[in-house]
């Protein structure tokens, strides 16, 4: 008897977490199956946690050993969380990549902001198209999101559909691109579907997300009230949200200008696909300085607090080209996104203790999200009516509160699952069926590390306890010929006596080569390992805390 195909799912990224997603679908017989992956995002380091790192990205190994069978990557949408690895990690793949014209057009402005990208070539699907990846019929199904041209993905194969949803929400009036297709959906639901591969991010909120309408309505009554200065920052590539507040500047007689080379280039692909289509040209930010305080507004990167960002650099009066003052406005037309809330806060202090007037959505509808609540979670599940749901790009928390509704609602089975989780689909009984490699991968300057990198490791031992280099020089004999040298970094200069522990130290690393036996003495290494023992052992006495120590011997 011949054994039938079996579609899987895993999540290589994105469940557990918010970011760096991937998710990859299997269709085959035991080890022989074809592959399609979804996205291949980024999430971005924590200086706290990661000092040092810029991006966490997924690790691909499972994909690498399985490239020969992968028949493409499809990107739901252009969000750096769902593409933004790409560049980085498609040399190991070279597989095909679909998307939409806007996602690819900001993907090829993105390489080209980069120095010597790889040539990596993107095939436009249109929005609401179907392609054909080996035994996968992808369907792209508009949905709404806070970027142009979100999809959910209805993949069709032998065994039954798969909907998954990418990131999307209910909203009926999106500003531009198109509402959430519930008519598609609906006729998948009544064709059925065997799985929903769900967003969670917002599954503990009850109610539905805002329109982008109310946001535009709320933007311009404040640009209309606000009597100096008005800068706006917000998530780059929120396109309806650059148009609206193009839409108040007009109405309160404002030109816009934009500052900021992530959202210049936003800009610049939401014009060429259409998306600003009738909005007046944007100014750069070298004519800020000529217009009048009531006829301006500055459309701001930084709403997430980056240092270099140029809100950032407004708040430290550190930009070349716009200043704010007493009496003007900031509003923050963004959420903070959980790890961010130190930077976000200093920028905001930093801008209140100018005289700033800074407006949040803790106050005034001046952002929504872009992802569903409880009452569009129930919506979706009733269209579609699924066998079986598992909730994808969220934390435990949201993860268990998606699955408990999709019970409530009738769905018939629901799995939470974990990164590396190979989940058989059907036919059959859904179920756990092999653990993959998963991981994280550390984008460190220009090197991709693994998450046991050495570097890593050390650089938060580094931003803990400091480290004491020790250099000395020593005859054959193994007696001291110079005085120790010593560079203690990040070591406090005096101890809780207001001695100086530079001396101790230097005292320490005397006495211990002074008193060490004569083989020790002649043995580099044990001479090394005895001098940082000691040397340790002394900052801890006198600090609390036990440095890192590298001790080098030359013999001469």
């Amino acid at each position: 008897m011949t054994r039938p195909d079996e579609l899987t799912f895993a999540s290589l990224g994105g469940v557990g977490e918010i970011g760096m997603n991937l998710s990859i679908y299997g269709l085959g017989k035991g080890n022989q199956r074809s592959w399609l992956a979804v996205d291949l995002g980024v999430y971005f380091g924590d200086e706290e946690h990661l000092p040092g790192i810029d991006l966490v990205m997924p690790d691909i190994k499972f994909l690498e050993k399985e490239k020969k069978n992968l028949v493409g990557l499809v990107l739901t949408h252009a969000h750096e969380d769902h593409f933004g690895a790409i560049i980085d990690l498609w040399p190991k793949l070279k597989c095909p990549i679909y998307a939409t014209q806007f996602s690819a057009s900001l993907f090829a402005a993105k390489c080209a902001s980069e120095r010597n990208p790889p040539k990596i070539p993107v095939t436009v699907v249109p929005s609401g198209g179907t392609i054909q990846l080996g035994p996968f019929s992808v369907e792209f199904i508009p949905v709404a999101h806070s970027i142009p041209e979100s999809h959910a993905l209805a993949i069709h194969t032998s065994v039954g559909t798969v909907l998954h949803t990418g990131d999307w929400k209910i909203d009926p009036t999106p500003i531009i691109g198109k509402p959430t297709d519930e008519r598609r959906l609906r006729e998948l639901g009544d064709q059925g579907v065997l799985a929903l591969i769900g967003d969670s991010t917002n599954a503990v909120r009850e109610g539905r997300s805002p329109s982008e309408m109310e946001v535009a309505k709320t933007i311009t009554e404040l640009m209309k009230a606000a009597k100096g200065r008005v800068a706006v920052t917000t998530f780059a590539s929120n396109v309806a949200r650059l148009r609206a507040v193009a839409d108040a500047a007009e109405a309160s007689g404002r030109e816009v200008v934009v500052v900021g080379r992530a959202m210049e280039r936003v800009v610049q692909v939401a014009r060429e696909t259409g998306y600003l289509e009738g909005v007046r040209a944007f100014r750069s930010a070298d004519y800020y300085g000529h217009f009048p305080a009531d006829k301006v507004v500055a459309l701001c990167t930084g709403s997430q607090g980056e240092p270099r960002a140029a809100l950032s650099r407004i708040a430290n009066s550190d930009h070349p080209q716009v200043t704010l003052n007493k009496g003007d406005t900031v509003i923050f037309s963004s959420r903070t996104i959980p790890g961010n809330e130190k930077s976000v806060g200093t920028i905001i202090n930093g801008l209140v203790t100018q005289g700033v007037e800074v407006i949040t959505d803790r106050t005034h509808l001046v952002h929504v999200s872009g992802h569903p609540r409880r009452d569009e979670l129930r919506d979706m599940i009733s269209w579609v009516r699924p066998q079986l749901l598992i909730p994808v790009h969220g934390e435990a928390l949201h993860l268990h509160e998606h699955a408990k509704l999709a019970r409530a609602c009738g769905v018939p089975k629901t799995m939470i699952v974990k990164a590396g989780d190979l989940v058989r689909l059907g036919p059959g009984d859904s179920a756990v069926i092999d653990q993959l490699p998963s991981g994280r991968l550390y984008k460190d300057g220009a090197i991709l590390e693994d998450s046991k990198s050495r570097a890593v490791t050390e650089r938060k031992r580094l931003s803990f306890a400091g480290c004491a280099f020790i250099a000395i020089a020593v005859s054959e004999k193994g007696d001291l010929v110079n005085d120790p040298e010593l560079d203690l970094v990040g070591i406090p200069e005096k101890n809780v006596k207001g001695e100086l522990i530079d001396d101790i130290v230097f005292d320490v690393v005397v006495n211990t080569v002074e008193n060490l036996p004569k083989a020790r003495k002649r043995d580099p290494d044990a001479m090394a390992e005895s001098i940082r023992r000691a040397v340790r052992s002394c900052v801890s006495e006198h600090w609390g805390k036990k440095t890192l120590c590298y001790v080098h011997i030359l013999t001469v």
